[in-house]
Order: structure tokens, then sequence, then C-alpha cells
């Protein structure tokens, strides 16, 4: 890769470019885990929101409430920098990072399933307590599986979101894609001028986000369609 690379760009953009798609997997594995991690905890939420249970239901609107409208990045300072000087305890990047973006996404996960449930007809839950199921038999065999044609293209283009989020977590020296390209730019070295480095990561999270956004876009004329 790295020859190659050299080959096509010369030794010194050959490697930065190597250095740069290197950290990338990074951004990806951050981008994974918050959407898996924030997946479940959005989707727990989410039951919780329309439990037939008040203090249930209470419990989810906080959270969900807190979590969106504080920012990502003072969740960055916070779970990176505040807590673990104020505690006086070692808190790895990738663990801080991680947790915020979760909390983060989890949030607004949640809202999007919400809505996706809310939009079925409530004879459909009628029904289901008519033949005698519980509200997780209901929700679980007639209503998730109608609300996730509707809540899928919202969940993959949310996705984007998370991917351009990561960015923020090299503030709290996350070793991915934004901050080796901010250290490469900050280097003084001869043709890693900031003008040339920061389009070049601009373009690697274009590459990453913008498959996602067909996909997304498909999947939305698909499910209309069908």
């Amino acid at each position: 890769m790295t020859e190659l690379l050299n080959s096509l760009f010369g030794p010194f953009y050959g490697n930065m470019i190597g250095l740069l798609l290197s950290a990338t997997q990074w951004t990806i594995y951050l981008s994974l885990a918050a959407f898996i991690g924030g997946g479940l905890l959005g989707l727990m939420l989410t039951v919780l929101k329309i439990s037939p249970l008040k203090p249930l239901r209470w419990f989810a609107t906080a959270y969900i409430w807190l979590f969106q409208s504080i920012p990502l990045l003072m969740l960055l300072f916070l779970l990176g920098l505040g807590i673990p000087v104020f505690f006086q305890i070692d808190v790895p990047a990738w663990l801080a990072a991680g947790t915020a973006l979760t909390l983060f996404t989890s949030a607004y996960m949640s809202e999007v399933w919400r809505g996706a449930l809310e939009s079925i007809p409530q004879g459909q839950w009628e029904a289901g307590k008519a033949v005698g199921l519980t509200f997780i038999q209901n929700l679980w065999w007639i209503i998730a599986p109608q609300a996730l044609r509707i809540a899928t293209p919202s969940t993959v283009g949310f996705m984007i979101q998370v991917i351009k989020g990561t960015s923020m977590a090299y503030i709290i020296d996350y070793n991915d894609l934004m901050r080796w390209g901010k250290k490469i730019a900050n280097s003084q070295l001869d043709g890693a001028e900031p003008f040339i480095v920061f389009p070049i990561v601009a373009l690697i999270y274009f590459c990453l986000c913008f498959p996602l956004s067909l996909w997304s876009k498909h999947l939305e004329k698909k499910m209309v369609l069908t």
C-alpha cells in the first residue's frame, strides 16, 4: 500500500496519505463502537419511552433531554478531561470518546425509533391487545416489524452524523484521522501546510460518509415504494 502511494504521490505525500489512511481505521472503530453501543442503549430507551409505566417514561425522557441538550464537544471535555482531573483517575482517550459518543448517539437514535414506532396506527396496538398479547409481545411481533421499514433510512443516515462527530475526539488526544491531520498540519514540514493536509482529511471523511448517504437515499426510496 505504501509503495503504491509513494509511486502515485511521491515519498513525502505518499507516506503522509498512508499515515492518514492508517489513522482512519481508528475513526471507523470509534464510529462502530458508538453506533452499536448507542443503538443498543437507544433501543432500550425507546422501549422505556413508550412503556405504559410512567416512571420509566419519565426516566427515558429526562435522559434524552439531558444528552440532547449537552453538546458533544462538552461531553468529550467532561469525560476526557474533566473527570480525570477532578477525580485524579486515568481515563483512556478511547474510553472517554466511546462513552461520550455512545451517550450522544443513544439520545438521538431513541427519538428516531420512537417516532417510527408512534407512526404505526394505534389500531395495530389495539389489535394486539384484543388477541391477548402483552405490551412486549405486541411491540415485538406487530409494531416493530412495521416500524423497522420506516426507521431504517434515518438510522443509516444518522451513522453519517456519528462518523463526523468522531472528528471532535481529537481534543482529548484520541488517535483518529482528525488528530493526525492536525499533527501533520502543525508539524512545520515543507509540503504539510494546513491548506494541503485538511482538504485530504476532508476527502477521506467524504469517502466514509458519501456511500452511507447514497445508501440512506436508496433505502428511503425502496421503503416508500414497498
